[in-house]
């Protein structure tokens, strides 16, 4: 039997919002990683043996690069839902429910979420690029990245993509507040 795994630190930051990526931006140029990008963002993970398939969606804000920055998730009245923070070595995940300290963000995306979703690449993706931590595949409609597909076919209008089939699939929607 399946039974829903409790996430609270991801539902507190996501569920209140339910993650599916829906406005639109302008990507900053390569030369500033630290510029605030902002939008919304959904997470869909499928059902498997430990868990019953999710949907969650946001309104985000993302500051900083690889190596150290922030991720907000923002509810639909304006109020922080979670906030993730990362430097080298240290990476912690402030809810509601208080602040959780994670030695990386692989951890502590596998333990909000149930799933590792590559939080360290996710500034290069929305800006259109792989991630220089890891090797990469060009393809069609965009790249593969850590087994992870990342569809740039609608980038002109805000919206990226990123889709995992293995060992579950996860689906990655953003949509970026675009530019005035």
């Amino acid at each position: 039997m399946i039974q829903a795994a409790r996430r609270p630190t991801l539902t507190a930051l996501v569920a209140s919002a339910v993650v599916a990526l829906a406005a639109c931006a302008t990507p900053p140029p390569a030369g500033a990683p630290n510029d605030l990008i902002s939008g919304r963002l959904s997470l869909q993970l499928a059902a498997n043996a430990e868990r019953l398939a999710q949907n969650m969606s946001a309104a985000f804000e993302l500051q900083g690069r690889a190596e150290e920055g922030e991720l907000r998730l923002i509810s639909p009245l304006g109020t922080q839902l979670a906030a993730a923070r990362w430097a080298p070595g240290r990476a912690s995940l402030q809810t509601s429910q208080g602040t959780q300290a994670y030695d990386n963000l692989d951890e502590l995306s596998r333990q909000a979420l149930g799933e590792v979703v590559p939080l360290a690449a996710l500034p290069s993706w929305l800006a259109g690029q792989p991630w220089s931590g890891l090797p990469h595949q060009w393809q069609d409609q965009g790249f593969e990245q850590a087994g992870w597909q990342v569809l740039l076919a609608r980038q002109a209008e805000g919206v990226i993509e990123a889709r995992r089939t293995q060992p579950s699939t996860v689906v990655l929607r953003v949509r970026l507040d675009m530019a005035p």
